[in-house]
């Protein structure tokens, strides 16, 4: 079983969501817990936030695996079918993307901007540089964040 982020990455957010996996499995009911990477949205949000200044910064030497809510919705409804599984195999999206290729990839489809890289100091940027959020070799899902893009912006050259 591989495991992403919230074991890997020193995040608050993460220690409070392995906290909650934690009090599940004291509970004497059965359970199943699935990870996924972060959704397509979120990623976006990242580069979108910052639409109203001049630059768009982004972490150095990161990379996520974007995954689909509606992947991630449809992997539940396969678990809920089945007997309780503990922990079940992590999933990721279908590709593993620089966080500034993905900002790059928002932006031309917003209208432009220039991407700054900044390297990001600390144990929680040192965990992103490392993978700690990818689950690479548990691909889950077909739609890719330009697939995404696409629904959210339409296609290249559509506007």
């Amino acid at each position: 079983m591989s495991i992403v982020g919230v074991d890997r990455v020193p995040l608050g957010y993460y220690r409070t969501k392995a906290e909650t996996e934690r009090i599940v499995q004291g509970s004497g009911l059965p359970w199943t817990v699935q990870r996924a990477t972060q959704f397509h949205d979120l990623v976006a949000q990242f580069t979108t936030m910052q639409r109203r200044v001049p630059f768009t910064f982004v972490p150095a030497g990161v990379r996520f695996q974007p995954i689909d809510v509606r992947d991630v919705a449809l992997r539940l409804v396969e678990l809920a079918a089945r007997e309780p599984s503990g922990h079940v195999d992590d999933i990721g999206g279908p590709e593993v993307l620089g966080a500034v290729d993905l900002a790059q990839r928002t932006l031309r489809r917003e209208g432009g901007g220039r991407v700054v890289p900044v390297r990001i100091p600390g144990r929680i940027f040192g965990a992103y540089r490392a993978g700690g959020n990818l689950a690479p070799q548990h691909r889950y899902g077909r739609r890719t964040y330009d697939a995404y893009l696409d629904e959210r912006f339409g296609p290249p050259g559509s506007a």
